[in-house]
């Protein structure tokens, strides 16, 4: 059984190497959780005593089948703790995440699966992220991040990689909404700041650190917005 602390290092691990191929460093988780790269090093050796992670001091840490195991459940029971907060208790998006950061740790698979079927199984949380399912599986999507597209695509929000109060508050104060259709009308070339038209509606300019936090598809058929229970189609299926 894992530690509240080390479901905690389990989950920030893997969320770091979403971002990046090479092993996490231990000053990057140090500068997250705001402690000391020493503390951090004390913590991994002990993890890495319980097969929870692979740990070199110079070359950094990488999780185990275990360990990664481990964090994706602990995701699992946030993401789906978040789901029913804002669908079943009338939570606003932006309320739900340090809620969900207390109740990920109750040791209760029986309990996470009667809220999943509760809420019919859902495969994407309020802030567009996947959910794994029971055996750790996460759907493939096809997002991308609002800043990489050109101009003159058509993109639909399908969801928000940044998740704190107030980047969700600016995203509603502005206008947006997943689901959303957007227009690039223009990108600047001194700031990367976008001119988007929302729903063939409205224009609002962005700028490019909202952007890069905002997920989007440019797939009419994403899986997000498709009532199924499978991942988006290839370019061939499409």
């Amino acid at each position: 059984m894992q530690t509240l602390s080390e479901e905690n290092y389990l989950k920030l691990i893997y969320h770091l190497s979403e971002d990046q191929t090479s092993r996490i460093s231990t000053s990057a988780l140090a500068a997250k959780l705001g402690v000391s790269a020493a503390s951090v090093s004390e913590k991994l050796q002990r993890m890495a005593e319980k097969n929870l992670i692979d740990y070199e001091k110079s070359r950094g840490v990488t999780l185990t089948q275990v360990g990664q195991r481990v964090a994706l459940k602990v995701i699992r029971k946030h993401r789906i703790w978040e789901t029913f907060l804002v669908k079943s208790l009338s939570f606003g998006w932006e309320e739900v995440h340090e809620i969900a950061e207390q109740l990920e740790h109750i040791n209760s698979d029986k309990l996470i699966e009667r809220i999943e079927k509760l809420l019919d199984y859902p495969r994407f949380d309020p802030h567009g992220e996947p959910i794994p399912d029971a055996k750790g599986k996460v759907s493939k999507s096809c997002f991308q991040t609002l800043n990489e597209i050109d101009e003159n695509t058509m993109c639909r929000i399908t969801g928000v990689k940044e998740d704190s109060v107030e980047f969700l508050h600016l995203f509603t104060k502005i206008g947006l909404s997943v689901g959303d259709t957007l227009e690039v009308k223009s990108i600047e070339a001194y700031d990367k700041s976008l001119l988007l038209k929302i729903n063939q509606n409205k224009q609002v300019y962005l700028s490019r650190e909202m952007s890069q936090n905002i997920w989007i598809t440019t797939n009419i058929k994403c899986c997000v917005f498709e009532d199924i229970n499978k991942d988006c189609p290839t370019d061939d299926e499409r």
